[in-house]
């Protein structure tokens, strides 16, 4: 039954148009609380007609009540206002995966290829971690014959080779050394995978070749130019220069014009291509192919403007340099054919040469060679046994080591003014790259499964400058360094002066032992000594 109440409360308003009460108004009675009403009405029963409902009006200082629509839809829009905008999705790929179990695991690593050459342990690690698939045999058959006509290579499969030759994987990798990040095979994990493991490589490839060539190319030249000279020549702005030179922009950017993309879209790939593909032709071929490829292929030039250093202050040298490099500027063709003597006391004789000058003679007999050398020989583990065919050579190559083992120790404060390159800023340079390189190689070998991205930091984190020092100063080398005396008074309170000459030191004694006995025994070193690693067990 509906009813008709009217109430004197301003803010309250019920109206309708029914049978009027049969009671007056005065003989309601309201209790003193509004709710509920103990309110009781009998009405005559009668049919309602024209019914008229008007909705209740709220006023704005009055609060809606708890359970409202109202004030529960204004709560949740004040809500979605106040709250963070949603975040995105990460891709799929980046989702973690249940692991392997052991049965699939060793199924995975035995049928990858990366465990098929035994002979060739570093190339093999840089191999794709499955077999190539159809998609990556059709972009092979399709465009990897204008590759190797460009870089100017027999256009036979290199898989006819024999399985003792390390070209016999060229195909694979050149294939691989295109695969850039921005391109349509990087989804498959196996390309993308193999491609950046190339590119972390062959970066130390490049910086180590063009290091030896402008070592021996300026034997009176110091460290600071020559850097300025590899950046003008491979720098990333200049990289587009030589893939253009050597037509192979198509193969990179095959739907789009390199000259109209901006720096950023154009830069990244074309220098993951270009590490990637000297990394595969070191893996293949070895170093001299690295420098005709540089400097025939893509024609780069190291007498350029662009490359040329800034102009400096030039300390003058008036020790005499090596017979081979006096007045005779060489090309990269006499360092790419150059092949040293079946008698040479070094490894690398002519590096030797270019690092270590001749007037270090004068220092043979001096105080340092008779108190310093002999322990530093010791803890080095110097000389090596070495089979000479004539006992002349190994007492020959033994006074040499001892001498570049002094000028390793030699800081520039002590002679560098009056003689530029009585000092290990030479050494250095080379042993720093070399020392890049046989990282570079470990971690490969050592972690088949990884990117190269996370191989990049790892190689960053281990070769960073403080911790090369600290590998010196734990064998206590660091007090046979030979400063001037001004600089020993400043030196020896001074962590902060002291460590930066301790770290050049390190990477001078590489470059001794990489020129001296080779690569690997930079990796005795590296992983034997100083333990760059930090595998070894420590005395407590």
């Amino acid at each position: 039954m509906l009813q008709s109440f009217n109430s004197t409360n301003s803010s309250m308003e019920l109206s309708s148009s029914l049978t009027h009460f049969s009671k007056k108004l005065s003989d309601i009675s309201f209790s003193s609380s509004l709710s509920p009403f103990p309110l009781q009405l009998y009405p005559q029963p009668s049919k309602p007609k024209n019914l008229r409902v008007l909705a209740v009006a709220v006023g704005p200082s009055q609060e809606l009540p708890r359970n409202s629509p109202q004030r529960l839809l204004k709560e949740l829009a004040h809500r979605k206002k106040a709250t963070a905008p949603r975040k995105k999705v990460p891709p799929k790929r980046f989702i973690l995966k249940p692991p392997l179990d052991d049965k699939k695991l060793t199924e995975r690593f035995l049928n990858s290829p990366q465990l098929s050459l035994k002979q060739f342990p570093l190339l093999s690690s840089c191999l794709p971690s499955s077999k190539l698939n159809t998609a990556d045999n059709t972009w092979i058959d399709e465009y990897l014959l204008e590759a190797k006509q460009a870089l100017g290579y027999p256009l036979e499969k290199s898989d006819e080779l024999g399985d003792d030759n390390p070209a016999k994987q060229f195909d694979t990798l050149l294939y691989l050394a295109f695969q850039h990040p921005s391109c349509d095979r990087t989804n498959a994990r196996h390309v993308r995978s193999a491609h950046s493991r190339l590119w972390f490589f062959g970066q130390y490839v490049l910086e180590l070749a063009l290091a030896e060539f402008f070592l021996q190319r300026y034997p009176r030249e110091s460290p600071g130019p020559m850097r300025e000279r590899v950046f003008g020549l491979i720098g990333k702005r200049n990289l587009p220069n030589w893939i253009k030179a050597a037509s192979l922009q198509n193969l990179i950017f095959p739907y789009d014009d390199m000259d109209k993309l901006i720096r950023k879209d154009r830069e990244p790939p074309v220098k993951s291509v270009f590490w990637a593909l000297f990394g595969a032709i070191y893996l293949c071929f070895g170093m001299p192919e690295v420098y005709r490829v540089l400097f025939e292929v893509f024609g780069m030039d190291p007498e350029a403007e662009d490359c040329q250093p800034r102009l400096r202050r030039q300390l003058e040298d008036v020790d005499y340099v090596s017979v081979e490099f006096d007045g005779n500027k060489l090309s990269w063709q006499d360092i790419a054919t150059y092949k040293p003597p079946e008698d040479a006391l070094f490894a690398h004789p002519r590096l030797f040469r270019a690092c270590v000058p001749p007037g270090m003679h004068r220092f043979r007999g001096n105080i340092w060679d008779y108190d310093s050398k002999p322990q530093v020989m010791q803890i080095l583990g110097y000389p090596l046994a070495v089979n000479d065919r004539i006992p002349e050579i190994t007492e020959a190559r033994n006074i040499e080591l001892g001498l570049g083992l002094q000028l390793c120790f030699m800081h520039p404060s002590k002679y560098k003014f009056e003689h530029p390159r009585f000092c290990f800023e030479r050494l250095e340079y080379v042993g720093q790259k070399i020392q890049d390189l046989v990282m570079a190689e470990r971690l490969l070998m050592k972690h088949l499964d990884a990117p190269g991205r996370w191989l990049q930091e790892k190689h960053r984190r281990v070769l960073m400058n403080k911790f090369c020092g600290r590998y010196l100063r734990e064998k206590y080398l660091h007090h046979f360094i030979i400063y001037s005396e001004q600089v020993q008074d400043a030196y020896e309170n001074n962590r902060r002066l002291r460590n930066p000459a301790t770290t050049a030191v390190q990477q001078a004694l590489h470059g001794l032992s990489y020129t001296v006995y080779g690569k690997p025994d930079v990796r005795r070193l590296m992983f034997e000594v100083f333990d760059f690693e930090q595998i070894q067990p420590k005395s407590v």
